[in-house]
């Protein structure tokens, strides 16, 4: 269901801002992570939530604050907002109807990018399907301590995927808590798999489907 609200949002959204390339690398990461307890509404409660949920992304895509959006294949979704201050997006969503509503679990992080880009899209536009990989810390007793090493190995690792020109964006969370590669095609798991920070256990692994605009990580 949320794959064709967002979908039925981005219109509307696009509609409203330029094409954009900020220079700034730094930005704030929202998760809206599919939340399976979540309490069972009617319908038509459901529609009158995602509807208010549309209205305050297209309010903020307005105001210049929300770059970009999409929703992931089977549900949830991602907010990438011009803002390196936590805090403050926490305020920017606070009206939101689907987030009061406790709809989904939201994470919100601090986002580094350091291959592609963050780029507001206008019409026309085109939906695209990427392979999304979230990579996420597994700090212990047991992988501390060559924590240094085993990301510097992990950082090479990516120079190397990203030599095969599949990869549309890349960043971390904050300092060392995870990140992501979007990446184009058909996606083989394990050259994924055979990163030096999943074999030695310090980052484990997601793989999703993101639908978003072409161009929103300023790819051509």
């Amino acid at each position: 269901m949320y794959v064709r609200f967002m979908k039925k949002l981005l219109l509307p959204f696009f509609l409203v801002i330029c094409t954009v390339s900020f220079a700034q690398n730094k930005f704030t990461f929202v998760f809206l992570n599919k939340k399976s307890d979540k309490a069972e509404l009617p319908k038509e409660e459901v529609d009158k939530i995602m509807e208010g949920h549309m209205a305050n992304i297209t309010k903020l895509a307005s105001e210049g604050k929300l770059i970009a959006a999409g929703p992931f294949e089977g549900g949830g979704g991602i907010f990438i907002f011009k803002s390196t201050s936590v805090d403050e997006v926490k305020v920017w969503l606070s009206d939101d109807p689907g987030i009061k509503a406790n709809r989904w679990n939201v994470e919100l992080l601090p986002f580094t990018i350091r291959a592609g880009g963050v780029c507001a899209v206008s019409e026309p536009y085109q939906m695209v399907t990427y392979q999304f990989i979230r990579y996420t810390s597994n700090l212990t007793k047991f992988t501390i301590g060559d924590a240094p090493v085993t990301f510097k190995k992990h950082d090479e690792y990516l120079k190397k995927i990203e030599i095969t020109g599949n990869v549309i964006a890349e960043g971390i969370f904050g300092d060392r808590e995870g990140g992501i590669l979007v990446m184009k095609g058909d996606l083989q798991k394990e050259v994924i798999e055979f990163d030096p920070a999943i074999q030695e256990q310090l980052l484990e692994l997601e793989f999703k489907q993101l639908w978003i605009a072409k161009g929103a990580f300023c790819e051509k």
